[in-house]
């Protein structure tokens, strides 16, 4: 095993989020809504990913991860701490590389496969708002994505909800 491609879980280790700082340079953005996915993701999978931090804890990948980790609930649930592994660059452009390369090898998401798994999902019975939540998508993005009619979609989105009848209102 190549010992300079193992080096960086060699250092794996949980430090005190207010340890770390954001560089300078990333020029990743990430919505709230993608920072409450973030957090779900978290939440529901545990911690995947440590951080990727030079020698002196500015992040070169995982800014977005320390940013909800320093909010509750996660702040509480982790005791303030994150999962950091250390990379010692020689030169401070080999910093941005990983920064860069690192949100670009994360790829995008492509409409026909999308399309395949929020089908599968609701073919194996999971609900609009479950998809919804675990996904971090709007209804309307499960619906798009669904293949299904209009009315379907609809009449799947009231499933198990009860509704009190409509009442017709006159004037006397």
């Amino acid at each position: 095993m190549d010992k300079k491609l193992s080096a960086p879980l060699s250092t794996l280790q949980w430090v005190e989020h207010d340890k770390l700082k954001p560089n300078d340079y990333n020029p990743n953005k990430v919505s709230k809504e993608n920072l409450k996915l973030l957090t779900q993701s978290i939440m529901t999978n545990g911690w995947t990913l440590p951080i990727v931090v030079r020698p002196d804890l500015t992040i070169i990948d995982g800014f977005h991860r320390w940013t909800v980790s320093g909010e509750e609930p996660l702040r509480s649930m982790l005791d303030g701490k994150v999962p950091i592994v250390i990379v010692d660059h020689k030169e401070e452009s080999e910093d941005i590389y990983g920064t860069v390369t690192h949100n670009r090898a994360r790829g995008t998401h492509l409409l026909e496969p999308m399309k395949a798994i929020v089908k599968r999902l609701m073919n194996e019975g999971k609900t609009v708002d479950e998809i919804s939540k675990q996904l971090g998508m709007k209804p309307e993005e499960v619906f798009r994505l669904s293949d299904f009619s209009k009315e379907d979609f609809l009449l799947m989105m009231s499933q198990g909800k009860h509704y009190s009848r409509a009442e017709i209102l006159t004037k006397l």
